[in-house]
């Protein structure tokens, strides 16, 4: 099954890192967080990538090319050209990169790689999000469910101070930071598809989120999988200062996954992690 990884939006709100590269190619602990997602679908075996390229698509295709020689101790003979590596690669992955446009939207890019699919299900996700949620169960929730898309459903972060209110709602009895499980579930990426939500793409234009969705809805075809556990996006610079602290700490959430020695943390050890991290930022 192959993994479609949208990584050509502008992320605008992240202007400081990506006036000079894509999103998906900041970085996180000496990493692009591109690396650490493919790195986590790598682990359940999900190793052949199609990465949607826009933005200054041509930085994520210079990684790639040059990706061994970064990150490999070689011997080059500088009069013949050969070159010696002295590993092999850690990583054994298949990355296809395609130009699917500079404006294109997100289901437009979806669209782009349709026959590069084929006729299979196929894994889809955000160039811009972390999570350690289990894509071997995520699979296979998919398939039991028998419905043309599966979306994973996360608790939706706390990005606001919450006030203590008196029983008649009169008077504040004390202030407190927001926590995870305060909000209600959003739309967290990591999604599985059927071949058939190509055909609710109509072109370029089309937003991922809003018709071909919708339409599944309608359509009865799409299931949710929870996931309560870690989930981060980076859409600021806050967002990045937070990911990066997170993976300095020995129980980094989603570093478990693929490295799971210690144990990973309780999800309240983590809330009260990225508390912690809101206050001091």
């Amino acid at each position: 099954m192959k993994v479609v990884i949208l990584a050509g939006g502008l992320g605008t709100r992240l202007s400081e890192e990506t006036s000079v590269r894509p999103k998906p190619m900041v970085e996180v602990g000496g990493k692009p967080i591109l690396w650490h997602i493919m790195r986590h679908y790598a682990h359940f075996g999900y190793k052949d990538f199609v990465v949607c390229c826009g933005y200054k698509g041509e930085v994520i295709k210079e990684y790639f090319l040059n990706y061994r020689s970064i990150s490999s101790d070689f011997s080059i003979d500088l009069g013949s050209g050969k070159i010696d590596f002295h590993a092999p690669s850690d990583e054994d992955w298949k990355v296809t990169l395609v130009d699917t446009g500079a404006d294109s939207m997100t289901g437009g890019r979806v669209r782009r790689v349709r026959d590069i699919i084929g006729d299979e299900p196929f894994c889809l996700t955000y160039g811009d999000g972390l999570s350690n949620v289990p894509i071997d169960r995520l699979v296979a929730f998919h398939k039991a469910q028998d419905k043309w898309a599966t979306v994973t459903a996360v608790l939706q972060p706390g990005r606001f101070g919450a006030l203590g209110m008196s029983e008649d709602g009169r008077d504040v009895t004390g202030f407190r930071e927001k926590g995870t499980q305060d909000g209600g579930h959003i739309n967290g990426g990591f999604y599985v598809c059927q071949p058939e939500v190509f055909d609710l793409i109509e072109g370029d234009a089309t937003i991922w989120e809003r018709d071909p969705m919708e339409r599944l809805v309608e359509l009865n075809q799409l299931a949710a999988f929870r996931h309560d556990d870690f989930w981060q996006c980076m859409d600021t610079l806050r967002d990045k200062t937070v990911l990066e602290e997170m993976w300095e700490q020995a129980d980094c959430p989603w570093r478990q996954v693929y490295a799971p020695q210690p144990v990973a943390a309780p999800l309240d050890q983590t809330v009260a992690f990225l508390e912690r991290a809101k206050q001091t930022a």
